[in-house]
């Protein structure tokens, strides 16, 4: 799969919602983790340098011990992920997925729908850094989401990975539980809440 990278310029919102389009059509886990390979393809080294620039002054942010812990995970949740997918597509494993429906075809169409919206809310008024703030990156995070809930049917944040309080996400069996996941409803743009971990 030959694809050029694309420059930051090109991610208007007409943009992303023709990718969202494009992805939302998938009919089966294969056929998006092929799509998802396709525009992760289009990702730079320059723009992992930004997004990992992005992620560890976002951790920075954050209080010790709770920074330390949670560290590991979020490196994971982007960089371990996006390893994966690569890995599989390498690998061919995608085949395997092509009959494989997704769990909640409702869900999957909703979270397609809030994607291009999502790409351009920004909570962080404060930040200096315009490579930080830009849709192309936040595209790449829900990429990785969509991979991982959609078709791994794994949470979008990573089993054991801690939040405040002393709640992680955890793994019983088959099942994912996560004691804050309906703590995000309000924010439209959270991919709690299309994640396939159920409420603790």
């Amino acid at each position: 799969m030959n694809v050029s990278p694309s420059s930051d310029t090109e991610y208007s919102l007409e943009h992303i919602q023709k990718i969202a389009a494009r992805l939302r059509a998938a009919k089966s886990r294969g056929a998006l983790a092929r799509e998802l390979v396709r525009e992760l393809l289009r990702y730079s080294l320059f723009d992992f340098q930004i997004i990992g620039g992005r992620l560890n002054s976002e951790i920075e942010k954050l209080p010790s011990p709770y920074r330390e812990a949670v560290r590991p995970y979020f490196r994971d949740q982007l960089f371990g992920t996006h390893h994966r997918i690569m890995e599989m597509y390498r690998n061919g494993a995608f085949c395997s997925l092509d009959d494989k429906p997704f769990r909640d075809p409702e869900i999957f169409d909703r979270f397609w729908q809030m994607v291009p919206e999502g790409c351009f809310a920004w909570n962080d008024t404060s930040e200096r850094n315009p490579y930080f703030q830009n849709p192309k990156n936040r595209l790449f995070y829900y990429l990785i989401a969509a991979f991982a809930m959609f078709v791994l049917d794994e949470p979008g944040h990573p089993a054991g990975m801690p939040f405040p309080g002393g709640f992680t996400v955890e793994k019983r069996g088959t099942e994912y539980y996560c004691l804050i996941r309906d703590k995000e409803k309000d924010v439209f743009y959270s991919i709690c809440n299309f994640c396939p971990a159920k409420q603790a």
